[in-house]
């Protein structure tokens, strides 16, 4: 089986644009979604401990799920100290957002080997976003 049969296409589009960047552009890429990651709505700020913490991730990350009509949203809250994990989950809730559980399940969890972030991340960090990508999948599970 391709690999890429089980990366929804907004995702795809987020992975191709990082495989045809050097390791500097990686980085910016990194960055320019950290800058778009939305400010946590002001529900969840005022009930912060409703979000869950990934202990994974040395970088304080946490994570909430809604599911709307079988579809589930992803909203993060991640330290602007902390650019490239902030970034990472960004771009997984922009690449991720709206789709049905089975379809979160099934994203390979090595997938951003294919963007090439190994050239630019420690293994460390590398660990984290292993770990984000775990969570959410373990946050799907019950909306299967």
């Amino acid at each position: 089986m391709n690999t890429t049969d089980n990366i929804p296409p907004r995702l795809q589009t987020i992975i191709d644009d990082f495989r045809e960047s050097d390791r500097q552009e990686k980085l910016q890429l990194l960055l320019e979604y950290a800058d778009r990651m939305p400010e946590l709505p002001p529900w969840l700020r005022e009930q912060h401990d409703k979000m869950d913490h990934i202990q994974e991730c040395m970088t304080p990350v946490f994570v909430f799920v809604q599911e709307r009509e079988g579809k589930l949203h992803f909203v993060f809250d991640v330290p602007p100290e902390a650019p490239t994990i902030r970034g990472y989950a960004a771009l997984l809730a922009e690449g991720l957002d709206g789709l049905p559980a089975k379809d979160i399940l099934q994203l390979p969890a090595d997938f951003f080997y294919q963007m090439g972030l190994q050239q630019a991340l420690s293994p460390q960090r590398l660990n984290g976003i292993s770990a984000i990508l775990a969570h959410m999948k373990r946050l799907a599970v019950p909306y299967m």
